[in-house]
């Protein structure tokens, strides 16, 4: 059995020495999976059952191995702990950066007569080094000493000892200041992204107004039940999930599905956690605990995303692994191997090795890769799009086939009854008032459709059976319909395959203004037909219309504007209705009258026919269609708004009922991808030349610097703009 436990590494600051973590923890005996983002510092492990009593020791010994300083805690944070700005480390660099300009002033800027000796200019740069890089070369000095070497503390100590080494004090001290000067402004950088999120995921209450023996008691969320009652004051957010039992107001649901217009809440309304109320003061039922709440379960899905982490992700680490001790190992090269041929002095090449070192540290990817996931992401969610991972973010960037239920998903799932089809003798009055009883015990939304038409007719004084027996031996049948006794008599109701199943032929007698053979109006009505059946005796035919989503032939056309090559839609309803509905939607195909089996049949067949580097995914309502969601490249629940099954099937969860925020998330997923290779390409591809410079003698430590502090907080500020704008390619 696997078992899954999570850590906060308190004080982990270094992306390069988190791969380390990651990578030793994995290697113990018994672990399944790590999972260690950089960004939040939380460690997600994976291990057999046996490891049970000793995972909490075997991870501080293999953090404490990398990060000794790192606290090892089971408490995870709320939100975001942010990385606090040292006020020591600004006080260095202002006293350091000082230091550097008074030098530059004294011995390059003012006229040569009032420079002063040149033993002046070494003790004012080296006290400008030490000032700045004490920090570092400590942190160098304790990775030495455990044998950790290649982390950008290692690399930037070696670098400058040797440009003292060999008399370039000016340019030690230089790197030491901007190397210090771009920490600090991609660490500011890196937590504004964290605020960004931070605040979008701010929708949990941090108390409830309980009411308890006519007393309003003021409590943590966690402290309520479910059948408790809790007041929510104007301008409260709601604590907990439940049902209004007094008042009316107006809700903000703009942190759970991204919509600025407010909803109308009553006495009966269903109301979720995260929402603010904007007026009136409510009386709630509580019906989920504070962890099964959907703020709660929301928070949870966001923050755990990073540990799924896309295949680029993956691959940077990968890339980051070698990359740097391949460098570090080409630098020594240049330092010994041309020296020793006789092709020139040491100093010029050691000089140009240390031009290597600098470049070599991969902080520019480690950091921001992870980070513009982590900003689609909580882009998305702003937008009331919930993604369950960068893996499922890459994914979506990848669209190439997009199937669809049908029903609640592409229309209303709001069914009315538009006709009434008699036969041998019945009356539409019997018909519906047979079909009503049939039905009384379903909750699909056809039958309710029907007994909702059936209050209906009774109110305006329709023609009904006087006699009303209790329902027995009903059975709905899967696929087909329900078959029922009521009051004596055997009530079939369903589609033409429970008409066909029992021996029903769909024909009536000649002749008569009610004869379905006279009158065959439902053959040409567009909708739903439910055919009835009493006493073996075919009754007629109701037939049902559900409206098409006002936005959904606009989602259909942003699809195919994003370059997904099919749209599908896979339904139980009949062909006719399936026909019209594709029609109108200019859906490419569509497949009528499925049993839930054969749903994944087709879906199956769906996914052979997809493109090798594409993805295939399926939107359905994340209930019924839980199996094609678990199968799809990408489940997408839709509506999933409170809905545990939607939340666990799927991938993605759409928290509103709109087809359109399908092609928000692509257009989300794109952009994401766009900004990560850009940062992939940019930061290979300067440092690069920049390597290839230094290897030339032509690229300074100035410019090593630029190729390493500059491109990582330059590829920080690029991944940044995807949580800063919440934008779409």
């Amino acid at each position: 059995m696997t078992l899954t436990k999570t850590y906060f590494l308190k004080g982990l600051d270094c992306a390069t020495c988190a791969a380390k973590i990651e990578r030793s923890i994995c290697a113990e005996d018994g672990i399944r999976s790590v999972t260690l983002n950089p960004l939040t510092a939380v460690l997600t492990v994976e291990f057999a059952d046996f490891l049970a009593g000793r995972i909490t020791p075997l991870v501080e010994q293999n953090v404490r191995a990398h990060e000794p300083d790192v606290a090892v805690t089971e408490r995870i944070p709320r939100g975001y702990e942010l990385e606090k700005t040292s006020k020591l480390r600004i006080a260095r660099i202002i006293a350091g950066g000082a230091i550097f300009l008074t030098g530059m002033l004294l011995f390059y800027i003012l006229p040569r007569e009032v420079r002063l000796p040149y033993y002046t200019k070494r003790i004012i740069f080296l006290t400008a080094y030490l000032i700045l890089g004490v920090d570092i070369l400590a942190r160098a000095a304790k990775k030495i000493g455990r044998r950790q070497l290649f982390d950008e503390n290692f690399l930037m100590g070696i670098a400058t000892i040797g440009a003292l080494l060999i008399g370039e004090y000016r340019e030690a001290a230089a790197v030491m200041l901007f190397y210090q000067i771009g920490e600090l402004f991609q660490e500011l950088a890196v937590n504004k992204s964290k605020k960004s999120i931070a605040a979008l995921m701010d929708i949990r209450r941090d108390f409830a107004n309980l009411q308890k023996d006519g007393e309003i008691i003021k409590t943590l969320p966690e402290n309520v039940n479910p059948g408790d009652t809790i007041i929510v004051k104007p301008g409260e957010k709601i604590p907990l999930d439940g049902e209004v039992i007094e008042g009316r107001s107006m809700l903000d649901t703009r942190a759970l599905t991204g919509e600025p217009v407010p909803r109308g809440v009553k006495p009966g309304s269903v109301v979720l956690s995260g929402c603010i109320n904007l007026n009136g003061v409510l009386a709630v039922n509580v019906t989920k605990t504070f962890s099964q709440s959907t703020a709660a379960k929301i928070i949870d899905l966001v923050e755990n995303a990073a540990s799924r982490k896309a295949p680029v992700e993956n691959y940077i680490t990968t890339l980051a692994r070698y990359y740097t001790p391949a460098v570090v190992a080409l630098a020594a090269l240049i330092a010994l191997v041309p020296p020793l041929a006789g092709f020139g002095l040491w100093a010029e090449w050691t000089r140009r090795a240390l031009v290597f070192l600098v470049i070599s540290c991969p902080c520019a990817l480690v950091i921001s890769i992870p980070l513009a996931f982590f900003g689609g992401i909580g882009g998305a969610s702003r937008k009331g799009i919930l993604v369950k991972g960068g893996n499922y973010l890459e994914a979506l960037s990848k669209i190439d086939i997009a199937v669809f239920d049908k029903t609640g998903t592409l229309t209303k799932g709001v069914f009315r009854v538009i006709a009434l089809h008699s036969a041998n003798g019945f009356t539409n009055e019997q018909l519906l008032d047979y079909t009503a009883q049939a039905e009384s015990l379903s909750n699909h939304p056809i039958a309710l459709s029907i007994i909702e038409a059936h209050k209906e007719a009774c109110c305006k004084g329709g023609e009904m059976l006087p006699h009303k027996a209790e329902i027995s031996q009903f059975n709905e049948i899967a696929g087909c319909g329900i078959s029922a006794v009521s009051g004596g008599r055997t009530i079939l109701a369903g589609n033409e395959k429970l008409m066909t199943a029992n021996g029903i032929s769909l024909t009536a007698e000649a002749g008569g203004a009610n004869s379905w053979a006279a009158n065959s109006r439902a053959a040409h009505t567009a909708g739903t037909n439910v055919y009835t059946a009493v006493d073996g005796v075919f009754a007629g035919c109701i037939t049902i219309s559900d409206e098409v989503k006002p936005d959904s032939k606009a989602a259909i056309a942003a699809l195919k504007k994003y370059g997904v090559r099919k749209t599908v839609m896979l339904t139980g309803d009949n062909p006719q209705n399936a026909a019209a509905i594709s029609a109108e939607l200019e859906l490419d195909e569509y497949y009528a009258g499925l049993l839930p089996g054969e749903k994944a049949e087709k879906l199956e067949a769906l996914l052979q026919d997809k493109r090798a580097n594409g993805t295939l995914a399926f939107v359905g309502d994340g209930i019924n269609d839980a199996a094609a969601l678990a199968r799809a490249d990408v489940g997408i629940a839709m509506g999933g708004l409170g809905s545990d099954a939607a939340i666990e099937a799927a991938d993605v969860v759409l928290m509103t009922d709109e087809p359109s925020k399908l092609a928000h998330a692509i257009g989300i997923a794109r952009f994401t991808k766009r900004v990560v290779w850009q940062n992939i390409i940019a930061a290979l591809g300067i440092k690069a030349v920049f390597l290839s410079l230094g290897a030339l003698g032509i690229a300074s430590i100035w410019e090593a610097v630029f190729a390493d502090v500059g491109v990582a907080l330059l590829a920080t500020l690029n991944a940044a703009r995807v949580i800063k704008s919440g934008r779409v390619e």
